[in-house]
């Protein structure tokens, strides 16, 4: 399988019986390209808000932000926190174009939405990814939500809409912004294709990283007032608050 979209490219078969743990290059036991040692090190998310995921010291909270201001989104589902060796993976994949690293992130990210689904989480009518403006993509050559949604959408069989969403102005970077700021960037930022129905539809928003939640906010807030009945967001990972 060709994963990597460069001259020499790399590559990693998905598909072959043993598989080689990305980790620590021992051989796996299971149908995943990491060993039961490296998955069980992972930095899981353990006990957290019952809305935005915010890691928690207990079990069955949900977070004084939410409390004081319910967000638009209904539920975000995360397997893990921010924290290495997940941190290092995501950025290598978006950042570096290392494609095997965010196709096993996004394989675990499935089996984690399937346990949650079996447990009685309700499964959405369609997966959106969150865009990128087309300057970022071209520079970037891919997005790397749209990708994750494909790659967590076969497996579970739920129907995906790559282009459903839009970015109309290309806000700087997120990533080293206060909340307030990320908020300010992302005013009239989105747009929804008039081509995809969502009126009454179950939505669910696709990124790799849950940082302040302004991104998604702002995505659900948009749905919502076009009819959506629910929006949550499936993301790889979730920060922590600062100094926690």
């Amino acid at each position: 399988m060709r994963c990597q979209p460069n001259s020499q490219p790399q590559v990693y078969n998905w598909l072959k019986n043993k598989q080689t743990c990305l980790l620590c290059d021992e051989s796996t036991d299971g149908g995943n390209a990491i060993c039961t040692s490296c998955e069980a090190e992972l930095p899981w998310l353990g006990e957290h808000c019952q809305v935005c995921a915010l890691p928690l010291p207990s079990h069955g909270l949900t977070c004084g932000a939410c409390l004081r201001k319910p967000p638009s989104f209904t539920r975000v589902e995360a397997p893990w926190r921010y924290a290495f060796p997940v941190d290092s993976l995501i950025t290598r994949f978006k950042h570096q174009a290392k494609w095997p690293m965010g196709r096993l992130l996004g394989e675990l990210l499935s089996q984690h939405l399937q346990h949650a689904f079996d447990d009685g989480l309700s499964r959405p009518d369609w997966l959106l990814p969150v865009p990128l403006a087309e300057q970022r993509q071209r520079q970037r050559g891919f997005n790397q939500a749209a990708l994750l949604t494909q790659w967590i959408a076969e497996p579970l069989q739920l129907p995906w809409q790559a282009h459903g969403l839009q970015r109309r102005i290309d806000t700087p970077a997120q990533q080293q912004l206060d909340a307030a700021t990320r908020k300010r960037n992302l005013r009239r930022a989105f747009a929804l294709s008039p081509a995809v129905p969502i009126d009454g539809l179950h939505l669910a928003l696709v990124d790799d990283v849950l940082t302040t939640g302004a991104t998604a906010e702002s995505l659900a807030r948009l749905l919502k007032k076009a009819g959506a009945a629910r929006v949550d967001v499936y993301c790889l990972a979730r920060t922590p608050k600062p100094g926690d």
